[in-house]
């Protein structure tokens, strides 16, 4: 009884571990072959290893609970976090900036951290969208469709700039009020945290490609060797990632004989985000259109909505959940589900009254 209770526990705080493995032999055994990883696919999950072992070097030595600590004693704590998670995507890409705000802003003491994150997952995608290198699906159509920086930045800038604004405009009204009292005495911060920052350094320029992606090995052995505390990391997340690209590759198997129609590209690579993600989505389209533009847009909308439109949802999601003392997952979920689908939809509004001419 001890053991069946146990395993039932599990499945409910791994569900998507779970979902995503039986989804991935599922299909698996429909294409009657083993999903292909790509060497570009193994290198996120090093990056996102090297990453969480940082993160969590970070909140161990009191540095992320100091900066969360003074972001708190100001003003229009939403505004600044979300503002900030918006902009930082823009360069180290919506996965990297989630992974950082997010643990920063559950280590608050306020309310509504749950409305928070999922306004900073939003913003991670709509930010992101805006640069080549935001995300990995505007990487591929950048480099795919060999196109010029400005005229991608400005054929995307319009998406941004309405997201910007509405995520604005939400978080300067969203009202909180801190949970319990502020300690005013002084943090320590151990001198762990200042080689962590650098090895964040470190890890973010292999992230931009200045580094190759070996250089992040030097996390894993500082942690092996001197902090093994910081590699009690959120192992189940690595292996979502690992069933969810084997699951989309079987799914892009699936999907690509049956599409053929790039005159509904913008739609039908948005739609088919919210279950395939959008970076596979982007790679199955490509082949079929040489309308980038629209593509962009499409992969780029389909971010919003369900867990499984970015992997950045994902990310946001699951720290959120894993985060100790965290409670009503389900109502989370609900929430973070309200808020991507109405920003899907008026995505899609947006595209078909502003970008329906490319």
């Amino acid at each position: 009884m001890k053991i069946h209770q146990t395993l039932i526990d599990f499945i409910l705080k791994e569900w998507l571990a779970v979902a995503s493995g039986t989804g991935l032999l599922l299909t698996s055994i429909y294409v009657k072959h083993f999903p292909d990883y790509s060497a570009q696919e193994i290198q996120v999950l090093f990056i996102l290893f090297f990453l969480f072992i940082v993160v969590n070097g970070l909140q161990q030595s009191g540095l992320i609970l100091q900066v969360a600590r003074k972001i708190e004693r100001g003003k229009m704590i939403p505004l600044k976090l979300v503002m900030t998670t918006f902009f930082i995507s823009m360069i180290v890409t919506n996965d990297v900036s989630l992974i950082v705000m997010v643990p920063l802003t559950l280590s608050l003491t306020v309310n509504r951290k749950d409305v928070i994150v999922i306004l900073e997952a939003l913003a991670a995608n709509a930010g992101s969208a805006l640069s080549p290198i935001g995300n990995p699906q505007n990487l591929f159509i950048y480099w795919y469709y060999k196109i010029e920086p400005l005229t991608f930045i400005q054929t995307i800038a319009p998406f941004t700039i309405f997201f910007f604004l509405l995520l604005t405009g939400i978080s300067l009204f969203l009202r909180t009020k801190k949970s319990v009292a502020i300690n005013n005495g002084k943090i320590k911060i151990s001198g762990k945290a200042y080689i962590y920052l650098a090895l964040l350094f470190f890890v973010l320029l292999t992230v931009l490609r200045v580094l190759p992606i070996e250089a992040g090995v030097a996390v894993l052995i500082y942690a092996l060797v001197f902090d093994r505390k910081a590699l009690s990391i959120d192992y189940a997340l690595l292996l979502v990632f690992f069933f969810f690209f084997g699951l989309t590759d079987n799914l892009k198997f699936i999907l690509s004989s049956q599409i053929s129609n790039s005159g509904h590209i913008f739609l039908f690579s948005a739609l088919a985000s919210q279950f395939m993600s959008n970076v596979p989505a982007a790679l199955t389209f490509a082949k079929f259109t040489p309308n980038w533009e629209a593509l962009l847009w499409g992969v780029n909308a389909g971010g919003f909505g369900s867990l499984f439109g970015s992997l950045a949802n994902l990310i946001a999601y699951k720290i959120y959940v894993s985060h100790s003392g965290e409670k009503n997952i389900s109502t989370f979920l609900l929430k973070f589900l309200i808020f991507g689908y109405a920003a899907f939809i008026l995505s899609i509004g947006f595209y078909f009254l502003y970008g329906n001419g490319f």
